[in-house]
This record gives C-alpha cells, structure tokens and sequence, in this order.
C-alpha cells in the first residue's frame, strides 16, 4: 500500500497523524500544503476534492482520501495494530480515546487559525483578546488532562507506553507555548512529553524536522 499524508508543518493536527505514522514504522510521501501562502493551499479545489472540510491532514491511501486526524489515527491503529497506540482493555481503549478528545473537540478547535480569525473579523475582537480566549481555551483543556493523566498515566498519558494521547498530547503543549500559556499547573503532562520526545517516532514528526519548515 501506498500513503501520501497532506499535511502542514505545524498544523497540531496533522503532527498527530505523523506520530502515528512513524510509530509503525510506515513510509509515506509528504505532500506540503501551506495554509497561509495565497490565503490558504487548503482551499484550493484540489485540496478540497481530497476533504470537503477543506482542513489538514488528509491522508491518502490505495482505496481514497481519508481526513480528520483521530479518524486517521484509528484507520491507522486498526490497519497496522502493532505496535499498538491503544491499549488491549475495553474500558482502557474508551479512557485514551477519552484523553484524545479532550483535546480534539474541547481544546484544539478554539483556538485554532479560522477561530481566531472568525473572532476578529465577525465578532470584533483585537488580537489581544482573541489570544486571551485562546490561552483560556487551552489552559482548561490542559486542566482536565492534567487530572486524567494523575488518574491512568505511569509515565505517558495512560500507562507507561505512548497511546494516541500522547500523540495528541504534544503537538497541544507546542500550542500552549505558541500562545504564551504558564505550564507550571501541569506537572504530569510535562512529563509524559518528556518521556514521548525521547522516542525516535515523536523527534522525526515534530514540526522543526519537516519538508516544509521554513528555513531560519
């Protein structure tokens, strides 16, 4: 099988998707698509023939175009189980998915690039107050995280193995520094980064070591 992730450099979203790539060891093309240059590759008609949500990633397999991350990360998970992002128990799979979303519908969306744009340009906002909504939005999803990872981590965001939390997890802490957030309250996802950033899978998808990263 053939992949072909489109992808930015520094979308959360797709750095979720690149982790779980690397982690079982799978070969793709990386197709940049650069969300600012022209107002957006992401729509362009091209892009949105691949995801009608006209968003990033998308991934590219033999049978079609899949998009949305966590969507991805479970096509991934159950394609190629091993070596495994989920855990084995029923319960334990619905807490870490528990832990994805946390971030993916109640983190992630409010403070990303069309929010913060619609927030200026429909609602009025300055620039100063939607980083305020932002930083907001991320320190309560961080909050609750934090709480989870004190209940079911041991070492990562559930356990002592990296599952897709953890894929979820950093990409959200390199927002959190983009947008000045205090990380002090969250001693417990710090260290899970930590322990991810140590591993080759989670060094090769950060977003410094892409096709696209802009040079210095």
């Amino acid at each position: 099988m053939t992949l072909a992730l489109h992808s930015y450099f520094r979308s959360s979203c797709s750095w979720r998707v690149r982790v779980a790539l690397a982690w079982k060891r799978l070969e793709f093309e990386y197709i940049p698509v650069h969300l600012l240059a022209g107002g957006g590759e992401q729509y362009s008609d091209a892009h949105r023939a691949l995801n009608p949500s006209q968003q990033v990633p998308v991934l590219v397999v033999d049978d079609g175009a899949l998009a949305q991350s966590v969507a991805i990360l479970e096509y991934l998970e159950e394609r190629w189980p091993a070596p495994p992002l989920l855990p084995r128990g029923l319960v334990d799979r619905a807490r870490v998915r528990q832990m994805v979303e946390v971030v993916n519908s109640g983190t992630q969306p409010l403070q990303n690039l069309l929010v913060m744009r619609l927030l200026e340009k429909e609602h009025g906002l300055d620039s100063a107050s939607v980083r305020r909504f932002c930083q907001g939005a991320i320190t309560r999803g961080l909050g609750a995280l934090e709480e989870l990872v004190w209940r079911y981590g041991d070492g990562f965001c559930f356990g002592s193995a990296p599952t897709v939390a953890d894929a979820c997890l950093v990409p959200q802490l390199y927002n959190a520094r983009r947008f000045a957030v205090a990380l002090d309250a969250f001693p417990r996802l710090l260290a899970a980064e930590a322990a991810c950033m140590a591993l080759p899978a989670f060094q090769v998808s950060h977003p410094d070591h892409q096709p696209d990263t802009p040079p210095d």
